[in-house]
């Protein structure tokens, strides 16, 4: 990277000349007060505790910033002086950072577009063929039921174009359905993301966005599918002129047969019923509902049960083919029904934890899992956290941040609903012991660390936590290997040391200079905070 430019001579006088809104060629005071706060009101609308603007801070820690920053108690300053202390702020150039950007953009066009194509496929490639085998799928499926009912006279003559269209979506809701069962299931996927060449042709990271959009999908074609069969397949085959080539294709005893017997029967009302379940389960998910209730998101998404079971009786009278609905259904609905009933149990046996406070916007959670729990809590994880006195059905994700033998550590932005609540449980002291329900633990991006030689770990704020935990394993395998103890023991793995990892699989140390490429891992460790208070956080594994 080039050496950082500060801002130009035309930067400071269009900040200047914004700035001074008199243009009497001084800047007062209160034209610097009245420019910050129109910043604070565009970046930082709701104001956090630690922001200036905050109602708790009032207008001293402002004024104090600001003289500060301008290094005057004076109320009005000389434009030319004032130029000398925009200079000392020392502020990068946004020109230098245009002029990169477009350095840049200019080298990618100068490739060739071969060239091009095999660095996007080289790192998106995996995915796209993941896709490609979900899309051709659906495209088969759909496109086999599509063939086979247009060429069957018989049922066209019957059931008129209503069939046709029903059945081309429901060839395509049998992927449909499997894969969005399936991306529920929280195990498969954290079993699954330790394989380094299964992670690369599925994005886990992707799986929640990826189970939302199956979600539209699905009910795209379970409405096209009513459609076809309410105002086709049912109305037509209900006429008195089709009554003949009904009874040719299902039998003397399917005849006569009104719209209200199809609906009745146990295609029709069976399909019909988890239709509008389905319906009712895709509105409570919607984001606003979400945000106004979370206990109802999570108990709509309980109707996936009853919905799967109709769905598997829905094709079960084989009037027009072999049921097959069922069969593509099984295979994930065993995955989530013992995940489900694993979790229940596991997660409603209370574990006892330390609630503490550490700033205005943090609290940290400590907790020692119980023996029972024969799975390993590893660094870069995440569990899903149940508190009785804020909820008994709410559980929400968090990521490990430290986890050092069977004691884990949560920490927990409070700037949500749930977590705002979770805040208020400590009281006045700052710390209580409370009681919690654990689930997990489950895979994160963080999991498969260790499968890489080096890694340039990058975190801001709370999001700093999955590495936090990958920091302290090491930190606990360091002191493992050399001074035998299991604690975050004084060690030297953090004080600019890399990391060498034996043919027995131990973690040794090794200093900068004898640092080679291979049989090494290395970590580059950043993290942007708001506030020089937040290291306190991890105070205890910063200072090893």
């Amino acid at each position: 990277m080039s050496d950082v430019q500060y801002l130009s001579d035309r930067e400071v006088e269009e900040f200047l000349d914004d700035v001074d809104k008199n243009k009497d060629g001084n800047i007062e005071y209160s034209e610097i007060e009245h420019k910050l706060d129109e910043v604070h009101k565009e970046i930082a609308p709701e104001a956090k505790p630690h922001h200036l603007h905050h109602e708790s801070l009032g207008d001293e820690a402002r004024h104090a910033f600001l003289r500060s920053m301008i290094g005057s108690n004076e109320n009005r300053i000389p434009r030319h002086e004032f130029v000398t202390v925009v200079r000392g702020w020392r502020i990068p150039s946004l020109e230098q950072d245009k002029k990169e950007e477009q350095n840049e953009k200019n080298y990618l066009k100068s490739l060739s577009r071969w060239r091009r194509a095999r660095s996007y496929f080289a790192v998106h490639g995996p995915e796209i063929m993941f896709l490609a085998l979900v899309v051709s799928m659906h495209l088969a499926f759909s496109i086999w039921q599509m063939v086979k009912y247009l060429t069957q006279m018989e049922v066209r003559y019957a059931f008129g174009w209503g069939v046709v269209l029903a059945k081309t979506c429901a060839g395509a809701l049998y992927p449909a359905f499997f894969f969005l069962i399936l991306s529920m299931s929280r195990y498969f996927s954290t079993y699954l993301r330790r394989n380094y060449y299964i992670s690369r042709f599925i994005n886990w990271d992707l799986s929640q966005s990826f189970h939302i959009k199956m979600s539209i999908v699905a009910l795209t074609l379970a409405t096209l599918h009513a459609i076809g069969h309410l105002t086709g397949t049912f109305l037509y085959g209900s006429r008195p002129a089709q009554q003949d080539d009904v009874a040719a294709l299902l039998g003397p005893h399917a005849v006569p047969r009104p719209y209200k017997d199809y609906v009745s029967s146990l295609p029709g009302w069976s399909g019909l019923t988890a239709y509008i379940l389905f319906l009712i389960l895709a509105l409570l998910s919607i984001p606003q509902v979400r945000r106004w209730s979370y206990e109802a998101f999570q108990l709509g998404h309980l109707l996936m049960f009853p919905i799967i079971g109709l769905l598997m009786a829905h094709g079960t009278a084989a009037l027009l083919q072999w049921p097959m609905f069922g069969y593509w259904l099984a295979f994930p609905t065993l995955f989530i029904l013992i995940e489900r009933i694993v979790r229940i149990a596991v997660g409603f046996h209370r574990i006892s934890a330390e609630l503490e406070i550490l700033d205005g916007e943090t609290v940290r959670i400590t907790a020692t899992m119980p023996k029972e729990r024969v799975w390993r809590y590893e660094a870069g994880q995440y569990v899903f956290l149940q508190v009785p006195e804020i909820s008994y059905f709410q559980w929400h994700p968090f990521t490990i941040s430290v986890c050092i033998g069977r004691e884990m550590q949560l920490h927990i932005k409070t700037d949500g609903n749930w977590t705002g609540r979770l805040g208020k449980l400590a009281g006045d002291t700052g710390v209580r012991h409370i009681k919690v329900g654990i689930n997990g633990p489950f895979g994160a991006p963080a999991q498969r660390f260790y499968s890489f030689n080096q890694s340039i770990v990058v975190g801001a704020g709370i999001g700093v936590t999955p590495f936090s935990g990958i920091l302290a394993d090491l930190q606990e395998r360091d002191n493992r290997r050399h001074e035998g103890k299991t604690s975050l023991a004084p060690g030297s793995l953090l004080q600019h040391k890399e990391v060498e990892k034996s043919e027995t699989g131990d973690i040794e140390e090794t200093s900068p200079s004898n640092w080679h490429p291979e049989g090494n891992r290395r970590v580059d460790f950043h993290w942007m905070v708001r506030d020089r208070n937040y290291l306190l956080w991890f105070s205890d594994l910063l200072n090893k």
